[in-house]
């Protein structure tokens, strides 16, 4: 959408403050661990933009609290493998050669949005150390959440999800549907009806760039929206806009522990 269109669509002006105040409403506290999923443009037109939005954020939560958020880089990746759009197969391992090694200080998010990119970039936010599935953490608890980030199986037990699932977090979907519900990926693992595949990227490892493959799950990100639709028929989950955008704020550890009986019931039934 154009920021013209974006502006023509905006009936009340999102600030800081105002934006403050629709998270409130919505249930966001000090002191909460929160992991947000987000669309800038779905709010409407924000005075100072993505800033303002994490910025109110933080005035909401205070460094009592902590903020989370994907930072995924889905382009470190098979170069082979990409789609969308491919790639001429003479490039491939050229650019398997060259590709910059991932570094969660300066390289960029892929397809994450506008708030997630900016938010990587404040000052004392803290990013995991996995180069297609690392997370961003702002706030008391980041230091603990982003550490220790595995290669293997980078959305599972060893991994920010997990991490939070022990920290009775919260999830705000602002703006973003239930396909964007990253937490459900550690019910996938949970249920254990997944087949393993490979992945591969550029990281350092003793200060020397290395193509490396490391093990990853097969997800079915596909079957969120049926997951989450149930999800909400079932639990406690609060419906309410934050600017424009229609959003949804609940128990990360609720969603994760119906996800996995979800999925296993799901399995089941589609033999």
């Amino acid at each position: 959408m154009s920021l013209e269109n974006i502006i023509k669509k905006t009936e009340k002006l999102n600030t800081r403050n105002t934006l403050y105040e629709d998270f409130i409403r919505i249930g966001l506290r000090k002191g909460h661990n929160v992991i947000v999923h987000s669309s800038l443009s779905s709010i409407g037109w924000v005075c100072g933009g993505p800033v303002a939005v994490i910025q109110a954020l933080m005035d909401v939560v205070t460094e009592t609290g902590t903020i989370i958020m994907p930072t995924h880089s889905d382009d470190y990746s098979n170069p082979a493998l990409w789609e969308n759009p491919p790639i001429p197969e003479e490039w491939v391992e050229i650019v398997k050669e060259t590709m910059p090694a991932f570094d969660p200080k300066i390289t960029p998010t892929f397809g994450m949005g506008a708030i997630v990119e900016c938010f990587r970039t404040f000052p004392n936010v803290l990013r995991s150390n996995h180069p297609n599935v690392s997370f961003a953490a702002w706030g008391r608890n980041s230091k603990e959440i982003i550490e220790d980030h595995s290669l293997d199986c980078g959305l599972g037990e060893k991994s920010p999800l997990a991490k939070l699932y022990d920290l009775d977090a919260k999830v705000l979907l602002l703006g973003a549907t239930y396909e964007d519900n990253t937490s459900f990926h550690l019910s996938e693992y949970r249920a254990g009806n997944y087949e393993e595949t490979t992945c591969s990227a550029p990281i350092m490892i003793e200060g020397k760039r290395e193509w490396t493959e490391f093990r990853e799950i097969d997800f079915k990100t596909e079957l969120f929206y049926l997951l989450g639709k149930d999800f909400e028929q079932e639990c406690n989950v609060t419906i309410n806009h934050i600017g424009k955008a229609e959003s949804r704020f609940f128990e990360q550890k609720k969603a994760v522990d119906f996800g996995v009986e979800w999925l296993k019931r799901y399995y089941i039934e589609n033999k």
